[in-house]
């Protein structure tokens, strides 16, 4: 697929789309509390726009290690005021949520992607992204974010995450989402160790066989400090080595806080592959 349709948007995927992160939490794992009120995370958004961002992903709910469940009143509270916001200047958002009473709101409000952890299986997901005309990125995460990272197991987590979205992209499918609205995200970091994540990593390009565009987030998670032994803030030269392996992978998306970094970063790739 070489162009995703979301909503009125058509997005080319011949070169790869950086869709840089808003949260508007209090506990997200790295930037929680930052962007608490609607004109702070306004603000860093457009920050983020200017830096190069393709996509702006805006998120009322922490999905890192342990974090707690948020009502979805105070989810689409947090993430309303900035959707419509940057959805009145024509950028191309998409709202971070697996509840389904989230995704109908920010639809209306202008959202034009939905990027769910849960990849559509909240009882009632599945239709209200069925019922609009939104991309959707289906991700693979085993377990809930409070239990995910206490010792997970696979049998071969690359072909369990493969096997996993495959039935998810059918399952889009048989609903009416068309494939040219779709992303897959193997959910580094969700439910994965460090060596299931390099092993992910390594043979991305295995998702390819999808027939799907692929999304990577790995920016400042864990699986970087374990490497490099960085801080939190100290980990955007890992993170952009790391989406670059993706890219050189088969990834068209990259889901990234450092959105300037991975701009440049791409600049260098792009010029090469089109020499």
């Amino acid at each position: 697929m070489s162009v995703l349709h979301a909503g009125s948007h058509r997005l080319s995927l011949l070169k790869p789309l950086i869709m840089g992160i808003v949260n508007t939490t209090p506990d997200s794992f790295s930037d929680g509390g930052r962007c608490l009120d609607a004109q702070s995370a306004i603000r860093h958004a457009m920050r983020l726009c200017e830096d190069g961002a393709d996509i702006l992903d805006v998120g009322g709910e922490s999905t890192r290690p342990g974090a707690a469940n948020v009502a979805a009143a105070e989810e689409i509270n947090r993430v309303l005021p900035v959707i419509e916001a940057l959805s009145r200047q024509g950028r191309v958002v998409s709202v971070d949520t697996k509840k389904p009473e989230v995704m109908r709101a920010a639809l209306d409000a202008g959202a034009v992607m939905v990027n769910d952890v849960m990849a559509l299986q909240a009882p009632g997901a599945l239709e209200a992204v069925a019922a609009s005309d939104a991309a959707v990125c289906l991700m693979h995460m085993k377990g809930d974010p409070p239990t995910m990272q206490q010792a997970p197991t696979y049998v071969s987590v690359v072909e369990d995450v493969l096997h996993f979205l495959r039935d998810r992209v059918q399952v889009c499918e048989a609903s009416g989402i068309s494939r040219a609205r779709l992303l897959v995200d193997p959910g580094f970091g969700f439910g994965k160790s460090l060596q299931h994540n390099l092993g992910l990593l390594k043979h991305l390009d295995r998702l390819l066989e999808l027939g799907i565009p692929v999304l990577a987030g790995m920016s400042r998670k864990s699986m970087l400090g374990q490497l490099t032994g960085r801080g939190l803030d100290q980990r955007e030269f890992a993170g952009v080595a790391a989406h670059l392996i993706a890219v050189a992978r088969g990834a068209r998306v990259l889901r990234v806080h450092d959105v300037a970094a991975m701009r440049d970063a791409l600049a260098i790739w792009n010029a090469v592959e089109e020499t």
